[in-house]
């Protein structure tokens, strides 16, 4: 199976998305030197998508996505993008939707091995105690993204 990239820069630094002919498999920052773009029609709409989102334009994601996970990381990745664009939600929260209560520590994990940043928005869950917590794209970066989307008034 193919894989095809594409490369945006945004305020926050590159970021590179990449996809097979199904869906987006990965969208991830890099502060590597971008490699030469090798991109496909969903690369194309993904990278489209991506920067309206930076330009406030976007709000929600319309992309088939083929990430590879557990079926648990998927149902935690699905409920990830149930989460409405500026708001946030705990990982408690998240293990309530996946009906496994006492599962968010395992739902912390699901979240930290989510490959698609951004259209599955893991850097819309913060800790209990509204404080930011870890994330794969660095903390600056999530406090970006959730200032972007005004949800910064949940924190802090």
């Amino acid at each position: 199976m193919m894989e095809c990239r594409q490369t945006i820069r945004s305020d926050i630094g590159h970021v590179v998305v990449t996809a097979s002919a199904e869906g987006v498999t990965s969208i991830a920052f890099t502060d590597q030197p971008v490699l030469q773009d090798q991109p496909n029609d969903i690369t194309k709409e993904a990278c489209a998508q991506l920067k309206a989102y930076f330009d406030k334009k976007l709000s929600s994601f319309s992309l088939p996505l083929h990430a590879k996970g557990t079926e648990f990381q998927h149902k935690v990745w699905q409920a990830l993008q149930q989460i409405p664009y500026g708001k946030t939600a705990s990982y408690l929260d998240i293990a309530h939707a996946v009906n496994n209560p006492k599962g968010a520590r395992a739902v912390g994990m699901a979240n930290g091995r989510n490959p698609i940043a951004i259209v599955v928005p893991c850097h819309r869950i913060i800790g209990a105690n509204k404080m930011l917590t870890g994330y794969a794209g660095g903390l600056d970066r999530k406090q970006f993204l959730l200032e972007l989307e005004g949800a910064q008034q949940a924190l802090w």
